[in-house]
């Protein structure tokens, strides 16, 4: 009977440690995922140039005078413990990497945020001021550092979740084949296959050169107990315009940002929350509808239709999205040098003859002689450039910056082609360079792929794209 309640009593005692070993284990690990907070923080900073500035977006800038809206400078930065990351989003034409870089060298000054995994880019309004110029540069540097300064300031523990919805309504391809070749002309003395903005509603349209990408992507940030915090939106629709002469004004980017907060219940008053959007791969993509004539509008009009409706259908997919208390977070980035394009001997004796012409004399294109000017800066410049390219991690979604006015098709291939479950791109990002067209549409012709418009080997979009890829798939942990 002894021996008996003795194993009775060795069996309970081994049971009992066992017991207190897995809830001692299971406790750690609890611990330990409990220990895993992200923290995040957004702000913003006021970018408004003086006026007097001049107006960029066009072929021939003119002085700004008067603010319709004010320009911003919007960041959210994402801090899990391990990694910190950081979006800057600008109301801008495109920004030069070296106002960016003037930024960078404040942030790392001030902040123990690492600069390289900051993404900054332009929206791309056409209603805002030179970046590069004089009075502007340094003080917009310093803004958007503030503006990654005060957005550290914000952080508090948070949740995240990301989602897209379509809206393929407001995203037309303005790259057009048509029969009639008198609107195909180009400044070089040849005809294109293609015209960027035709006539409206004209016979001779036949179809798209090119597809659209109808996602609105967004990044959604709350508080743990569910205040929305911030909100980064990206759409590939290149801007809208429609603003009175001399004025700046942030463009539907703006109203969109100013709109959202108010659509997810998002309390400003007494709490920061930051609106965004970002541009998407939209170098071949704007708002009009070339197969209809078109209404007349108001100005301003027509932007705040568009920003209105893009907000409303995120508010509306917002409140299907799964949070996260925590994420792994990542940012690659690599530079890439590319060959700028060159003119031939041919093309330089066209626009001698060009120029040595009285400048009443008959034109082949209007534009001629502003791409004369434009074809000898690229002679007399450098051979070379060198680009950086970047991905931010966040959970299984990924973000791709590229500092270019990116061919919609470009990014379509990123979504398709990445490894992660979600991806979407930044356009104008970390650099303004002018457009990336992909080889084939080069093939077509297209005020985009001009020389002077664009500035880069023909097979630079191949090479981006796959450099980007491996970023991605060294984020992922995969080749």
């Amino acid at each position: 009977m002894v021996t008996i309640v003795n194993q009775r009593q060795t069996l309970l005692w081994v049971l009992g440690f066992c017991a207190a070993f897995f809830v001692s284990a299971s406790a750690q690990t609890v611990g330990f995922a409990a220990d895993k907070v992200l923290n995040a923080g957004a702000a913003t900073s006021n970018i408004t140039p003086p006026l007097g500035e001049s107006i960029v977006g066009g072929f021939k800038p003119f002085p700004s005078k008067n603010v319709h809206d004010e320009l911003h400078a919007r960041c959210l930065v994402l801090d899990n413990g391990e990694t910190k990351i950081a979006f800057v989003i600008c109301d801008n034409l495109g920004i030069t990497e070296d106002v960016y870089q003037a930024a960078r060298n404040f942030i790392k000054e001030e902040t123990d945020l690492p600069p390289e995994n900051i993404l900054m880019a332009a929206t791309h309004t056409h209603s805002a001021t030179r970046a590069s110029s004089p009075k502007y540069h340094e003080f917009l540097s310093r803004r958007i550092a503030d503006c990654v300064r005060r957005a550290l300031e914000n952080t508090e523990p948070a949740q995240i979740g990301w989602g897209g919805v379509d809206e393929p309504s407001e995203v037309f391809n303005r790259r057009w084949y048509t029969t009639n070749p008198e609107f195909c002309k180009n400044p070089f003395g040849g005809v294109d296959t293609v015209r960027m903005n035709p006539p409206r509603g004209n016979a001779a349209l036949v179809k798209p050169a090119g597809p659209i990408d109808p996602e609105i992507s967004f990044i959604s940030v709350q508080s743990l107990d569910g205040r929305p915090l911030a909100l980064l939106a990206n759409y590939s629709l290149h801007y809208v315009g429609g603003v009175k002469s001399g004025e700046i004004s942030a463009d539907y980017f703006g109203i969109f940002s100013e709109k959202i907060g108010t659509l997810i219940g998002a309390q400003t008053e007494s709490h920061p929350f930051v609106g965004m959007l970002s541009n998407g791969t939209s170098g071949d993509i704007n708002n009009i509808d070339f197969r209809n004539s078109g209404q007349r509008t108001q100005p301003y009009e027509k932007m705040t239709q568009v920003a209105e409706l893009v907000a409303q259908r995120v508010a509306e997919e917002y409140k299907n999205v799964k949070y996260k208390t925590w994420v792994p977070l990542g940012a690659a980035s690599r530079e890439l040098t590319l060959k700028i394009r060159k003119p031939d001997e041919t093309m330089q004796a066209y626009f001698k003859k060009v120029m040595a012409q009285p400048a009443d004399a008959p034109q082949h294109h209007r534009y001629e002689r502003n791409y004369a000017s434009r074809v000898q800066s690229l002679l007399e410049g450098p051979d070379e450039m060198t680009v950086m390219l970047q991905v931010l991690k966040i959970g299984d979604l990924c973000v791709a910056a590229i500092p270019f006015e990116t061919f919609c098709e470009i990014g379509l291939e990123l979504k398709e082609k990445t490894p992660f479950k979600d991806a979407f791109t930044i356009e104008i990002a970390n650099g303004y360079n002018g457009y990336l067209p992909t080889p084939a549409q080069h093939k077509l012709g297209g005020y985009e792929t001009w020389m002077g418009t664009n500035r880069v080997q023909i097979d630079a979009s191949d090479k981006i794209v796959a450099i980007i890829l491996e970023l991605m798939g060294e984020l992922q942990g995969k080749k």
